[in-house]
């Protein structure tokens, strides 16, 4: 068996479903697949028993751990020589498999992954947050496939990695937001080769409406703190840039509030300026947005969705950044008395 493919569920079976379809029509067919239902009030065993005659697609129900040791249970239990881990909210296209197989054999390396992207049949609430986190003007593009990068750390929606490489780094760790990053991380520290495969991308539905994804990018922030904390050099300057860019919009904010009230108290129209102008920047970068994501999607709804993505994905994640640093750092505490609730037992 050339891959074993992962996909852990929790209360996803439609999701399920749509992904195992897109695997039956990959030309490509030395691989098995293993379902790990994570203690899901909503299982899938129907829809993968659905399969079982298209697939060689095994399903194995357990109790609630989080994505990442729900991974490890089904590595546990697989037999191909790669593992790819997917998340159960993507679908392939045809040509995916065929794509990791000719990176594979044309330059083979450890570990691999590839970029996401939204698929025409997605909601625009979807294509608006899939544009915030893979637009330059948002992320800085490292999420959106970049080919030119000094080092590449693949993400659990669609990583790849030999298997007697999984079973020697000992998989997944228990951080609840981030354990993807982290054994990335792990994977290149150990100084296993990894590689973007460009046409390896997967269609990626993410978050289904602005306040679930305010909450997944605010644990993202979160975690970025912990992985510095366990993997010291790895923050970047792009890592950096949703906490300015948070610190900036509340420092705007207020400044136009003070100028409100200096301008009722004073009754004075010399304080117009102070009360105007920090809207500007904000104004301008909502506009570059709208005309970017409006231009990409070819949709001027999706455009001024894409305005609301961008300030969530950016202030969720710079909040979630600054809890996370008082606590961290400023407080001192270990990353499990600051946030006991983003790690599984």
């Amino acid at each position: 068996m050339s891959y074993s493919i992962i996909v852990p569920v929790y209360n996803r079976p439609d999701e399920v479903d749509e992904l195992l379809d897109s695997l039956t029509r990959q030309a490509f067919t030395d691989f098995e697949v293993i379902v790990v239902e994570d203690g899901s009030a909503v299982p899938c065993k129907g829809v993968c028993d659905k399969y079982a005659d298209r697939l060689t697609i095994s399903y194995y129900p357990k109790e609630n751990s989080g994505p990442g040791q729900s991974r490890n249970y089904g590595a546990e239990r697989a037999s191909g020589e790669y593992l790819i881990i997917l998340d159960s909210d993507v679908v392939l296209p045809d040509g995916y498999l065929d794509a990791v197989d000719a990176e594979l054999k044309a330059t083979p390396c450890d570990a691999f992954g590839g970029a996401d992207a939204s698929h025409p049949s997605f909601t625009p609430v979807q294509k608006a947050i899939s544009y915030s986190m893979t637009s330059f003007f948002t992320t800085g593009g490292i999420r959106g496939g970049k080919k030119k990068l000094d080092k590449f750390y693949p993400r659990s929606y669609n990583m790849g990695i030999r298997r007697e490489v999984y079973k020697e780094l000992g998989g997944f760790s228990k951080m609840r937001f981030g354990e993807d990053i982290d054994f990335s991380y792990r994977i290149v520290e150990a100084g296993y080769k990894c590689r973007l495969f460009p046409e390896a991308w997967v269609w990626h539905k993410r978050r289904t409406d602005l306040r679930k994804f305010f909450r997944q990018v605010y644990n993202s922030g979160i975690a970025r703190i912990n992985l510095e904390k366990r993997h010291p050099g790895t923050m970047k300057l792009v890592h950096l840039l949703p906490m300015v860019f948070t610190v900036g919009v509340v420092a705007l904010v207020l400044t136009s509030a003070v100028g409100r009230v200096l301008m009722e108290y004073d009754s004075v129209e010399r304080w117009y300026l102070l009360c105007a102008l920090p809207w500007l920047p904000i104004l301008l970068y909502s506009l570059l947005i709208f005309l970017d994501s409006a231009w990409q999607n070819r949709s001027l709804k999706i455009g001024f969705l894409s305005i609301a993505a961008a300030f969530v994905q950016l202030l969720g994640y710079g909040c979630g950044f600054l809890e996370a640093w008082w606590k961290r750092c400023l407080l001192g505490k270990d990353e499990f008395q600051a946030f006991e609730k983003t790690f599984y037992k």
